[in-house]
């Protein structure tokens, strides 16, 4: 595996990136209130900058690529509490500068504000752009618990976006009273999970203000006024079968639910992801941890990455928490011939945990699948990336990790990200 490093990349700690379609180019975003772009040089695999602007007037928490038909286009969302769309343009068309945009003296484009989405009532921790084939449209989490959808009524311009749902994650029902919680959340141990108890302190995923309440009851009713108690990541479905389908992490229960959308009603839980199941088995099974069943620790989710389908009967999801914990659940939704049976048990998804790894010990930031859905790669607050990939029987394990320290040493030639690099 070939590897690159950009050196200072921004004067802040980086809080998000994002390749485009291709691969060849790189958005980040950060705490300095800066997006930067990157090109990659084919020719000797170095990263160059761009464009370099001032995006917002607070932290940059994620960024995102539209699809290449849409043209080049990104969103960004902040601690300012806004949605940003961006487009970038020719150098020669007359373009207005916005919040200082200044794209490097030899780039030949620059990037223009097209759209503020100002709905959120707190900082916008999640956004993504949904799959082309259901349109322009971006998805949104905040700390005010609510996912928000958006829809580009103009394409061309880019300049009109309507807000298409609003719901608060936390309360959404779900899609029948009899698949209305985890109890429909098979639990499954596999040979991967650990039952190690984490004593280190979780770490920030972006701002010291996210750290706070960590140990504060995690059921709390209604809306958070908190950081933590917010939402925290979303990720959505890449099947097209399915219709639009997207899976939000919110709050410090350590759940994610995946959600169906659809224009004719609201929206609704199809299945709620429990990892909860795991720590009662662990602890029923495991005699040194007999004294943890009356408090099973619970953090909240601060990534989640639906895997590209690729023809599988079966969806892969993975989410990483403040706990420390990278876990792959399975979905399985409904047969193809009882999908459309309301109320019967083949109608329903069902869901199970296929890994369980704590390697990074300290909250992970980020979990991300290759092209594929094959090969799972985390970042956590070790310092580390790690690998993840399925061996024959469709057991997960460890495939290497990589450094910053790692990288330095290693620019000029391939890394090898064998079982042995993840031996600790």
């Amino acid at each position: 595996m070939q590897t690159g490093l950009i050196q200072n990349a921004h004067n802040d700690l980086v809080t998000d990136a994002a390749y485009d379609f291709y691969g060849l180019r790189l958005a980040t975003c950060s705490l300095d209130h800066r997006i930067k772009i990157w090109q990659l040089d084919e020719n000797n695999g170095t990263w160059s900058a761009a464009s370099d602007w001032k995006a917002h007037d607070a932290a940059v928490s994620r960024v995102s690529w539209a699809h290449p038909e849409f043209g080049s286009v990104i969103a960004s969302g902040s601690f300012d509490r806004t949605v940003k769309i961006w487009e970038e343009t020719t150098g020669d068309v007359e373009q207005p500068q916005v919040n200082g945009n200044a794209s490097t003296p030899s780039s030949s484009s620059r990037w223009v504000e097209r759209a503020v989405n100002q709905d959120a009532k707190g900082s916008v921790r999640g956004v993504e752009f949904a799959p082309h084939h259901f349109g322009l449209k971006l998805a949104t989490i905040a700390s005010d618990n609510n996912l928000r959808i958006y829809e580009c009524l103009e394409a061309p311009s880019l300049a009109t976006w309507q807000l298409t749902e609003e719901v608060d994650v936390l309360s959404l029902p779900s899609a029948s009273p009899a698949s209305a919680s985890h109890t429909h959340t098979i639990a499954m141990a596999t040979p991967t999970q650990t039952s190690t108890s984490l004593d280190g302190p979780p770490a920030s995923l972006v701002a010291s203000a996210l750290q706070q309440h960590q140990n504060q009851p995690p059921n709390r009713p209604g809306m958070g006024n908190r950081e933590a108690d917010g939402g925290w990541c979303i990720s959505w479905c890449k099947d097209r079968y399915w219709g639009e389908i997207i899976a939000a992490g919110c709050g410090v229960s350590g759940v994610v639910k995946v959600i169906q959308l659809s224009s004719s009603r609201r929206p609704t839980t199809l299945i709620t992801l429990d990892p909860s199941p795991i720590s009662e088995h662990l602890s029923s099974n495991n005699p040194s941890h007999s004294g943890d069943q009356d408090g099973i620790v619970r953090s909240s989710v601060t990534s989640v990455a639906w895997a590209p389908s690729c023809g599988r009967s079966y969806h892969l999801v993975a989410t990483g928490g403040r706990d420390g914990h990278v876990r792959i659940w399975r979905l399985k939704p409904p047969a193809l011939d009882d999908d459309r049976m309301e109320g019967a048990d083949e109608g329903r998804w069902t869901g199970s945990i296929v890994a369980d790894f704590d390697h990074h010990k300290f909250s992970v930031g980020r979990v991300e699948w290759n092209i594929t859905g094959t090969v799972l790669s985390s970042a956590g607050s070790d310092g580390r990336v790690r690998l993840w990939k399925a061996t024959s029987g469709n057991v997960w394990r460890p495939a290497g990790h990589i450094s910053v320290e790692q990288a330095e040493e290693q620019q000029e030639g391939d890394v090898d990200m064998d079982d042995n690099n993840a031996t600790e």
